[in-house]
Order: structure tokens, then C-alpha cells, then sequence
């Protein structure tokens, strides 16, 4: 199965939508964070997108992200990954350059894995030498993804709630 990054476009509404539904649908947190944003004004939600990669209309303390959709050779969105181009002290803690997601019904086929390699390429690219990648310490497919992609453990930290954030850091 060939698979791709894309960067978000119009072109691609009808199957966004459907990976979009799709994850409402299933009651999950939706991660990354960019699957959050209304796509009721579709091309707003693509500009906005393609806009935060530039670091335009940013809130105040946020870095510049670069948003792909994972798809497969009929287009469909199977995942989406977020690259955040630089650390704040949160990223740092808890966020990481690259958040990613996989719609539920296309999990375990080992479509994170290469959702996480292929976004490792794109964060090289943004010369990113040095990559943080976090997930929850009960996020046992994540960890495993993570260390596929050549993940090294760092420190844990542990938020105000108790969750404990696995970190990890990957060599550009």
C-alpha cells in the first residue's frame, strides 16, 4: 500500500470530513489538537492551517506547526500528524515537535509507525536535528510507535493532574 503526506487542501474535503466524523463519532480525545478545529467553513479551517505553518494569526506564545494527512492511495485520510517547528516550556514538558493521530478504524495495521516516520523526514526538513516526541505512559501503541521510529527515553514528566508524559527524543 503506497501512502503519502498531504498537506491540507480543499481538494481533499470530502474525505477529511470523513475521517473527521469518523473520530467525533467515536468519542476519543482527538490527537492531534488540529482535528479539534471546526470544519463547518472548510476552506477557513484550510487556510487557518496553512496559515499557522507560516506563523500567521497565531496566539500569543505559540510556535509555528506544519499540519500532513496520512493517505493511502484512494485518498483516504487514515491519520494526521502536527509538527511544531520549535519548543515552548510546555512543548518541552508535554507536547513535543510532532503530535499524531490514526482513525480509530485503521489502528494497528502499522499506519503510526509510518505516520511518525514520514513526519521525522518533514521535521528534518524544517532542520529540526533534535525531535521530541511525548505520549501518555498508558499509551502503550504510542510508546511502541515511538520507539520503532528510533525513540530514546528521556525523563517523565509527570502534570498537575498525576498523568505521567512519556518523552522521548529522536535523532535528526
Amino acid at each position: 500500500m503506497s501512502l503519502f503526506l498531504a498537506k491540507p487542501t480543499v481538494e481533499y474535503e470530502k474525505e477529511y470530513l470523513d475521517f473527521y466524523h469518523e473520530w467525533k463519532q467515536s468519542g476519543e480525545p482527538m490527537i492531534p489538537w488540529v482535528i479539534e478545529k471546526d470544519p463547518s467553513d472548510f476552506p477557513r479551517m484550510v487556510k487557518s492551517l496553512l496559515d499557522s505553518e507560516k506563523g500567521i494569526g497565531l496566539p500569543e506564545s505559540w510556535v509555528p506547526d506544519s499540519t500532513y494527512w496520512l493517505m493511502d492511495e484512494n485518498q483516504r485520510i487514515l491519520g494526521v500528524s502536527n509538527i511544531r517547528h520549535r519548543l515552548t516550556e510546555n512543548l518541552y514538558n508535554c507536547g513535543g515537535h510532532i503530535g499524531y493521530g490514526i482513525r480509530q478504524t485503521e489502528r494497528r495495521k502499522g499506519f503510526a509507525t509510518k505516520l511518525l516516520n514520514l513526519s521525522i523526514e518533514k521535521a528534518k526538513g524544517l532542520g529540526i536535528e533534535r525531535i521530541l516526541v511525548v505520549c501518555d505512559a498508558s499509551n502503550i501503541g504510542s510508546k511502541k510507535t515511538i520507539l520503532k521510529n528510533g525513540g530514546v527515553e528521556d525523563h517523565d514528566f509527570v502534570e498537575e493532574d498525576g498523568n505521567v508524559v512519556k518523552r522521548y527524543w529522536i535523532e535528526g
